[in-house]
C-alpha cells in the first residue's frame, strides 16, 4: 500500500518527526500498517539508516510480521541491521553486549519460570506449588516495579510479604552464582545498566535513534522506563498504543503509562486513528458505548464505511452444556447458509476452562477446532530435555540445566554422589559443573562415583568446543545420538507416546538445522535465543481450516469474520474477582477487545443457571449486555422470558441443515 492510499490521520503520524509522538489507535485502525509504513519512510524519506532504528512489539508473532511487511515496502540492502524485536529480545541483545560491565559472562543461561521455580522452591523449603507460585510472582512484581531486594525487604510489612522478600535476595544471589537470567531480568538489568552507567547509554542512544513502540498501553513501570532511557532528551519515538485495550494489569501492565508520557515529555504530539477497517458499524456502536461507561484518559470514537451489518444476538441458554451445543449448531446453521469456512469464526471465553465444554460439543458435531494458548512446543518435556543439554554447552554454570542433563538419560551418577557434588560446589560458592573440575571433590568420591561423573563432563566440554566451530544440524543429531536419548525414550515409555515424544525430537533438530543454516548460527547462538521463542517459527496455525477457540486476553490483536462470546455472566465477565476488588475497568476492556474482534457478526451467550464447585447455581447476565445499543441487539431467549434457547431448538435445527446438506449432496451426485 503506498502513502497516498492512507487516510490523513495515519499519514499525519507516518510523517511526524518533530519530536515525541503518540498514536492513538482504536481497534481495527491499521496501526500495524502505520508502524510498517513509519519504518520505511524513516529510511527512505527521513535518511535514518535501518540500523539506528528499533520497533518494539509484545510478541514474536508479531515481531515476524512486522518485518515481513516492512521488507515489502524496503529495496533489497534498505533494511540491513533494522531491529524488529520484542522487549525481551532487545534486552537480551543489550545484555549480551554489555555483560561484563554487570559481572556476567555473555554466554548466560535464561531461566524459564519451571527453572526459577525449583530454586524459589529450593530456597522456601517447600513444595507447595501455591506458595512457589506466590513468591515467584511477588519478586516479578518486584522486578518490574524496578524494585530491588533490599527495598523489598525494607517495605515489607507482614509475614508473607517478608518471606518472599528474603526469598528474593538468595534468589538473585543464586541467579548471579548460576550466571543465569530470568526473564524479567532482561528487561529491568537493560534499565539499571542504562541508568548507573553513562558510557553504556551514550553508546545505546547513539545506536537506537528512532524507536516505534507497539501496544504501548502494555507496558509495564520497567519497559517505560527502558523506553525513556533509550530515547533520552529528543525523545525521538513513535508510541502506539489504546488505553481501551489496556487488558493486561495483572501481568504487570500500566496503564498510567499512557498519563505519564504527556507529563516525562511535554511536547508529546497526539494523534488520534479513529476509523476502522474491520467491523460494521453496529459492532463498533456496540464496542463504543460498553467502553463509554469507563473514565477516559483520551476521548475517541470508532467509525466505519463498512455498512451497518447484522444486528449482534444476545442468546440465554438453559446451562454452560446447552449453552456449548447451541454454539455449535449456529456455527454450523451459519456456516451453511453463507458458504464460510470454519477459519472464519472464533469462540472467545474469558478463563480456559470454559474452552473444555466446547471441545466436546465440536467432537461431537465433527467440527475442528484449535485453541489459542496451548502448550508451547518449547513446553513440551522432551524438548526441555534436549534444550538442557544445549543450554549446558552455553553456559556450564547452569546448575538446573546440568541437573537435568547428568539425570535424562541418567549417566550413572546417582543421587548419592549428587548431594555429595552439591554440598561441595555450595561450601565453594562454585557451579556444580565446576565443582566436577576440581581436586578437592576427587578426594571426597570413591573411584565409582567419580568415573561416571568425570566422563559427563568431559562429553560436555567436547560439545561445548565444537559447537562454537562447527553447523548446528549435524552437531545437534551427533549430540543426541551420543547420549542415547532414543533408546531411553522408548525403554521409559509406551511405545506410542515414545514415537510422539521422538517425533518432536526430530522436530527440533531439523528445526536448529534449517535455522542454524538460514541465519548462519551456530549451536551456541541458537541456543541463546530459544528462550525466548515462544512457537516453533514455521508453525503458524494461519493454514489450517479451524474454528480458532481462545481466551479473550489470547485473542487480542487478531480478527475473524464471526464471532461467539461465550459465558458472559456476573461472576465470569466481569470476572468475580474483579467485582469484589471493584477493578471492573478491566474487564469491560476485556468486553471491548472481545466485541472488536468481529468482522461481520457477533454472537453474545450466558447461561440461566450454571455448576459452581458441583452445585447448581442460578446466575444473571453481565452487566455489559445492557450497555450495548439496545437496537442494535435481537435476544432469543431474552433474560425473564421463558423462551430460553435450548439444546432440543438447536439440534433440531442442525437436523434439518444436515438433511438439507443430504439432500444438496444428492442432486449433485445425480448430475
Amino acid at each position: 500500500m503506498s502513502l497516498h492510499q492512507l487516510n490523513p490521520p495515519q499519514m499525519a503520524a507516518i510523517r511526524y518527526l518533530d519530536g515525541p509522538l503518540l498514536v492513538l489507535a482504536g481497534a481495527g485502525s491499521g496501526k500495524t500498517r502505520v508502524i510498517t509504513q513509519k519504518i520505511a519512510y524513516l529510511i527512505q524519506q527521513a535518511d535514518i539508516p535501518a540500523r539506528h532504528i528499533a520497533a518494539i512489539t509484545f510478541t514474536n508473532k508479531a515481531a515476524r510480521e512486522m518485518l515481513e511487511r516492512v521488507g515489502k515496502l524496503l529495496k533489497p540492502g534498505e533494511g540491513r541491521g533494522l531491529t524488529v524485536s520484542t522487549f525481551h529480545s532487545l534486552g537480551m541483545q543489550l545484555l549480551r553486549q554489555e555483560a561484563r560491565e554487570l559481572g556476567y559472562k555473555p554466554q548466560f543461561s535464561i531461566l524459564d519460570a519451571a527453572d526459577a521455580g525449583k530454586i524459589v522452591s529450593d530456597i522456601v523449603a517447600s513444595t507447595d506449588k501455591q506458595e512457589i507460585r506466590r513468591v515467584q510472582n511477588a519478586i516479578s512484581r518486584w522486578k518490574n516495579a524496578l524494585i530491588g531486594p533490599q527495598t523489598a525487604l525494607a517495605q515489607a510489612d507482614n509475614d508473607p510479604d517478608l518471606t518472599a522478600a528474603r526469598a528474593y535476595l538468595s534468589y538473585q544471589d543464586t541467579l548471579f552464582a548460576y550466571q543465569a537470567m530470568d526473564f524479567d531480568d532482561l528487561i529491568r538489568l537493560p534499565v539499571e545498566l542504562l541508568r548507573d552507567k553513562p558510557a553504556v547509554l551514550e553508546r545505546w542512544q547513539n545506536k537506537l535513534r528512532y524507536l516505534l513502540i507497539d501496544e504501548y498501553q502494555d507496558t509495564n513501570t520497567c519497559q517505560y522506563q527502558l523506553v525513556k532511557l533509550l530515547t533520552g532528551e529528543r525523545g525521538m519515538f513513535t508510541a502506539v498504543g489504546d488505553d481501551d485495550q489496556s487488558i493486561y494489569a495483572w501481568r504487570g501492565a500500566n496503564m498510567e503509562n499512557l498519563a505519564l508520557l504527556q507529563k516525562d515529555f511535554p511536547r508529546l504530539k497526539l494523534i488520534k486513528l479513529e476509523q476502522n477497517y474491520r467491523s460494521t458499524l453496529r459492532i463498533l456502536r456496540a464496542a463504543n458505548s460498553v467502553i463509554a461507561n469507563n473514565p477516559k484518559l483520551f476521548e475517541k470514537q470508532l467509525w466505519s464505511e463498512l455498512g451497518h451489518g447484522d444486528l449482534l444476538t444476545v442468546v440465554q441458554c438453559k446451562d454452560e452444556e446447552s449453552e456449548a451445543e447451541t454454539v455449535a449448531a449456529r456455527l454450523l446453521a451459519h456456516k451453511f447458509e453463507h458458504r464460510t469456512l470454519f477459519s472464519d469464526y472464533a469462540v472467545l471465553y474469558r478463563g480456559n476452562h470454559q474452552a473444555r465444554i466446547i471441545e466436546q460439543a465440536f467432537r461431537n458435531q465433527k467440527i475442528p477446532y484449535l485453541i489459542s494458548g496451548g502448550q508451547s512446543f518449547f513446553d513440551k518435556t522432551e524438548i526441555k530435555d534436549i534444550l538442557s543439554w544445549l543450554r549446558l554447552l552455553v553456559n556450564e554454570d547452569d546448575d538446573p540445566a546440568f541437573i537435568r542433563a547428568i539425570t535424562t538419560p541418567k549417566r550413572g551418577v546417582g543421587a548419592v554422589t549428587l548431594e555429595k557434588l552439591g554440598a561441595y560446589a555450595g561450601e565453594r560458592k562454585i557451579s556444580l559443573f565446576a565443582a566436577t573440575q576440581e581436586e578437592g571433590l576427587r578426594h571426597r568420591l570413591a573411584e565409582a562415583q567419580r568415573a561416571p561423573l568425570e566422563a559427563f563432563a568431559q562429553f560436555v566440554l567436547r560439545y561445548q568446543q565444537r559447537s562454537s566451530r562447527e553447523a548446528a544440524g549435524p552437531l545437534i543429531v551427533e549430540l543426541v545420538a551420543g547420549i542415547g536419548y532414543e533408546a531411553w525414550l522408548f525403554d521409559s515409555e509406551e511405545p506410542r507416546p515414545a514415537e510422539s515424544k521422538w517425533k518432536n525430537v526430530q522436530e527440533l533438530m531439523r528445526w536448529l538445522g534449517e535455522k542454524g543454516e538460514r541465519d548462519a548460527k551456530n549451536l551456541i547462538e541458537l541456543t541463546q535465543t530459544i528462550a525466548l521463542i515462544t512457537m516453533l517459527e514455521g508453525r503458524e496455525e494461519g493454514e489450517v481450516d479451524a474454528v480458532r477457540l481462545s481466551t479473550l486476553h489470547a485473542s487480542k490483536g487478531l480478527e475473524y469474520g464471526h464471532v461467539f462470546l461465550i459465558g458472559c455472566e456476573e461472576g465470569i465477565l466481569p470476572h468475580q474477582e474483579s467485582i469484589d476488588n471493584e477493578q471492573v475497568e478491566e474487564e469491560r476492556r476485556l468486553m471491548y477487545v472481545g466485541i472488536t474482534r468481529a468482522q461481520r457478526s457477533l454472537t453474545i451467550s450466558h447461561c440461566h443457571k450454571r455448576k459452581r464447585a458441583g452445585e447448581w447455581a442460578f446466575v444473571d447476565p453481565s452487566r455489559f449486555i445492557d450497555e450495548l445499543v439496545q437496537e442494535d441487539v435481537r435476544y432469543l431467549g431474552k433474560p425473564g422470558a421463558t423462551a430460553t434457547v435450548n439444546r432440543e431448538a438447536g439440534l433440531a435445527r442442525l437436523n434439518a441443515l444436515k438433511a438439507a446438506m443430504a439432500r444438496g449432496k444428492g442432486k449433485t451426485s445425480g448430475n
